[in-house]
Formats: structure tokens, C-alpha cells, sequence
């Protein structure tokens, strides 16, 4: 029967073998749509009622008080309720590791849309309340959801692709982050949700790829990693990648899954501490640290600052800016689409250094820009080629690789705390680049991209010496080769012994 068994696998042709199933890519849907998806959608649908729920936040406080809020407390209030969504996404991300842990990837992801439910249901009912406060909680538990889901998707993705695709696989998290944030300008138009009389329906319209996530995603396989080496299920695990990659040859899979069990026999999960305190995986650490607070730092977001300001001096009626801002999210998608199409066929480092490049190319030559922007006719129109090529160059690979770095370059047990450390900082210098970027613009004027400039010319040169590529390797052989990059030079009697030779003399 064996040899039967074996003979039938033979005839499976090669294609078969190397394309996964329609079960994957609804897995990367379904994990999308309530995943990633609501960072972008949730980032965005706020934008629309500013007016709208400022006037609701005085008419609140005339009824109950009997007195107007002076202008500045307005402002105050509003900017709680845009703020809180960063700390809900800290809070989220600390929440990730545990959940990834407990309840496995993809209970981790269902569980987490009682967040989002919860969250429409407070912004849904808050006018009819009377309650602003309802909005900023509702607030919270969006950013919440958008923490865990941030960390456990592309740590779910990267674990169920197989190692050819997993780029493609893993990215496809940057891609439903992209749709969000175009979804979210959508939906937020005057025409569809972004009125005054239906402001309450744009915020609570995050729980429907909530409930789509629901429906679908019970119907997808859980991580094979997660079944055989944290659950010790090596039955269900070949059952899951039965489903994921169909009729193939899973030996070769298989072994690399239990040489990984293998070589971490006996270890448990790591808490955050006891990852920064392990010396072995110092440079892993550094890597996620330099990579998540460069996405941050590196003027992505705040670009989007400007935006409406540079369409404005280009001559852009403010009726018109609301559909050109749409713009910037298409771009987004554009890149991340093309990103996920080639990352594994052009590597990570060169889609990561060529973003951070030419992002400080745009820098300087944005810088420039708006300070000739009085004194040139044409200059606006190069501000706004700048936007557009900023955020397409962001999302050329700093935008996706990001997410993908902790799930390739750490092991079973380190990955939910490097996920942990990746979406906290991510999450908290979101939160400090928005209170700190208006004084920064009013500080540095024309020139308010100078840290932004520092930072992505600092972290192509870090990608430059010291991230190895990771395309189609293993986590042991991309261990090792942590190693080798940490390892020096030495001579011996037989001459010079570099870093691809340290694995060998040692043994």
C-alpha cells in the first residue's frame, strides 16, 4: 500500500507540486479582510466626519452644560479621539503574543473581531446617546483589534505559505492594509457615508469585514507550524497542508518543520523579556527594531499631512481634493500589489533598500519644493509628483517587508514575542510622530522632512551591511547566517578564515 501511496504521489505533475491550492489564497482573504484590512480602513474613515464630529462634540456639551466649548477644548477633544486609536494598537500588539500563543493564529484572528463589533456598536449608537465619549472607547477597541491583527496575520500567513511563496504570501498583509486605507477614503466621500446625517454608519461600518471574517475564515486551515510544533499535532498538521498545497509531496515540508521542532526540543514560548535577554538572537532583534521604527519615522504618514495643503496651491478646488486624495491610496495598492507579485522572485533587501532610497531622493527634492513653492509657478505641481512618488516608493518594500522580517528570521518560539516588539514600537512612535509632527512643521518649516531624510538614508545603509537576504531559506539557515554575519575574520595557519567558514572549522 505504501508504494502505491508513493507511486501515486510520482505521477502528480511538477505545477501541481509547486502551486499552492484556491485554499491558500482564501486563507490570505479571509485572514485580509478582518485583518490588515481594518488598520487601513479604520486609519482613514475618521478622516471624513472632523467637522461633523466636532460640531456633534459642542452640541453635546451645550445640551448637557448649557454653555459652548471654546474652540481650542474642541480641538483638544478631537484630537483624544484620533489619538487613542495608536495607544488601542499598543495595547493590541502587547495583547497578540499571548493570543498567538493560547488560542493559535487563526482563533487569534476570530476572537479578535469581538474588538471591531464592540467598537461599531459604540460609534454606531454614540449620537443617539449623546456621547462623544462612546466614540473615543470605540476608538480604542478599533486600534485594539488593529494591534492584534497587525501581529498574528502576517505571523498566520508567513506560517501556512510555503517557503517559495511566503513573501508573496506574507505581503498579501500590506495589500489588504492598502485596499483598507483606499476603502476608507471611498466609503467616506459626502456622496456615500461621509455626510453629516450618516457619519455615526461610516464608523460603524468597520464591523462588516468583521462579521465577512466570521463567516469565512473558519473554513481555512490553522497554521501547519503552529499544529505540529506548538501543538505536537503532527496528523493535523499534514492535514492543514494537505488543504493548502493539494495533491504534492510533502515530505521535504515536513522534515524541515521537524528538524525546526528538533532543534528547539524542549524549549517553551518566549516572553518580550526573555527575548531581549537572549544573546543568540541580539541581531534579529536589532533588525525588527531598526526595520518597525523606520516604517514609523520615515514621513509615510505624514505626508499625507500635506497633501491637501500642496493640491490646494496646485489650484485644486476644495471639493476635488477629497477625490484626489484617493489618489495617494491608490498608489499605496499599486505598490503593493506589484511588491507582492515579485518580493519572491527579487529578494527582501533590495525591495527594502530601493524603497528607503529613493524615499530620500523625494525627501530632498520635496524639501526643495515647498520652499520655492511662492516664488515658482510650477512648483506645486512637482510637490505633488513628490507625493505621489513618496508613497509609491513606500510601498515599493518598507511597507510590506516590515511585516514579513519577524516571521522569517526568528523561530517558533521567539516569533509571537518579536511580533510583540515589532507592533508596540510600530504603534507607539505612531503615536508620537502625530503629536510631534505639527511641531516639527512649525520648527523646521520647508525643511520639516530633514529627520525623515536622516531616517531612511540611515536605514538603507543598516539594510545595506548588515540584513542578510531571506528568499526561499529556512529559519535554521537563516539563523545560521546571522551567525556568520555577527562572526569576524580570523587567520589561521591555512590562511584567512571569513564568516562562510565559521559553521565548519566549529565543527
Amino acid at each position: 500500500m505504501d508504494e502505491e501511496g508513493e507511486d501515486e504521489e510520482e505521477t502528480v505533475p511538477p505545477g501541481n507540486a509547486r502551486t499552492p491550492g484556491w485554499v491558500l489564497l482564501l486563507t490570505m482573504c479571509a485572514a485580509g479582510i478582518g485583518g490588515t484590512f481594518q488598520y487601513g480602513y479604520n486609519l482613514t474613515i475618521i478622516n471624513a466626519p472632523t467637522t461633523h464630529i466636532q460640531r456633534f462634540v459642542n452640541e453635546t456639551w451645550l445640551e448637557r452644560y448649557g454653555s459652548e466649548l471654546d474652540s481650542w477644548v474642541i480641538t483638544l477633544i478631537w484630537s483624544i479621539i484620533v489619538s487613542v486609536f495608536p495607544l488601542g494598537g499598543f495595547m493590541g500588539a502587547l495583547l497578540a503574543g499571548p493570543m498567538a500563543i493560547r488560542l493559535g493564529r487563526k482563533k487569534s484572528l476570530l476572537c479578535n473581531n469581538v474588538f471591531i463589533i464592540l467598537s461599531a456598536i459604540l460609534c454606531g449608537f454614540s449620537r443617539y446617546a449623546k456621547s462623544f465619549e462612546m466614540i473615543i472607547l470605540g476608538r480604542i477597541l478599533a486600534g485594539v483589534n488593529s494591534g492584534v491583527s497587525m501581529n498574528i496575520q502576517p505571523m498566520y500567513l508567513g506560517e501556512s505559505s510555503p517557503k517559495k511563496l511566503r513573501g508573496t504570501g506574507t505581503l498579501s498583509c500590506a495589500v489588504s492594509t492598502a485596499i483598507g486605507l483606499l476603502m476608507g477614503q471611498v466609503v467616506g466621500l459626502r456622496e456615500i457615508l461621509g455626510s453629516e446625517e450618516v457619519w455615526p454608519l461610516l464608523l460603524a461600518s468597520n464591523a462588516v469585514p468583521g462579521i465577512i471574517q466570521l463567516i469565512v475564515l473558519p473554513w481555512v486551515p490553522e497554521s501547519p507550524r503552529y499544529l505540529l510544533i506548538d501543538l505536537k499535532d503532527k496528523d493535523s498538521c499534514i492535514v492543514a497542508l494537505r488543504r493548502l498545497r493539494g495533491n504534492c509531496d510533502l515530505s521535504s515540508e515536513v522534515e524541515e518543520m521537524m528538524a525546526e521542532q528538533t532543534a528547539i526540543q524542549g524549549q517553551k514560548p518566549k516572553s518580550l523579556c526573555e527575548l531581549i535577554r537572549e544573546p543568540s538572537l541580539r541581531r534579529q532583534l536589532l533588525t525588527i527594531v531598526v526595520l518597525s521604527s523606520a516604517m514609523q519615522l520615515c514621513g509615510n504618514d505624514s505626508m499625507y499631512f500635506y497633501a491637501s495643503y500642496v493640491f490646494q496651491e496646485a489650484g485644486i478646488s476644495s471639493e476635488k481634493i477629497q477625490y484626489i486624495v484617493i489618489g495617494t491610496g491608490s498608489c499605496e495598492l499599486l505598490t503593493s500589489i506589484t511588491c507582492t507579485l515579485v518580493i519572491d522572485r527579487v529578494g527582501r533587501r533590495v525591495l527594502v533598500m530601493g524603497g528607503y532610497g529613493l524615499m530620500s531622493v523625494w525627501a530632498v527634492v520635496f524639501m526643495v519644493a515647498l520652499s520655492q513653492q511662492g516664488h515658482i509657478v510650477w512648483m506645486p505641481y512637482l510637490s505633488m509628483v513628490c507625493i505621489f512618488a513618496y508613497i509609491l516608493s513606500f510601498g515599493i518594500g518598507p511597507a510590506g517587508v516590515t511585516g514579513l522580517m519577524p516571521a522569517e528570521i526568528f523561530d517558533q518560539m521567539a516569533r509571537p514575542a518579536a511580533y510583540m516588539i515589532c507592533g508596540s514600537l510600530m504603534w507607539l512612535i505612531l503615536f508620537v510622530v502625530g503629536l510631534a509632527f505639527p511641531f516639527i512643521v512649525q520648527g523646521l518649516r520647508h525643511f520639516c522632512f530633514m529627520p525623515f531624510l536622516v531616517v531612511c538614508v540611515s536605514t538603507t545603509l543598516y539594510i545595506g551591511f548588515f540584513l542578510p537576504e531571506t528568499k526561499g531559506k529556512s529559519v535554521l539557515e537563516i539563523t545560521e547566517e546571522f551567525k556568520t554575519w555577527r562572526a569576524k575574520p580570523r587567520r589561521e595557519e591555512n590562511g584567512w578564515i571569513g564568516p562562510q567558514d565559521i559553521k565548519s572549522t566549529s565543527l
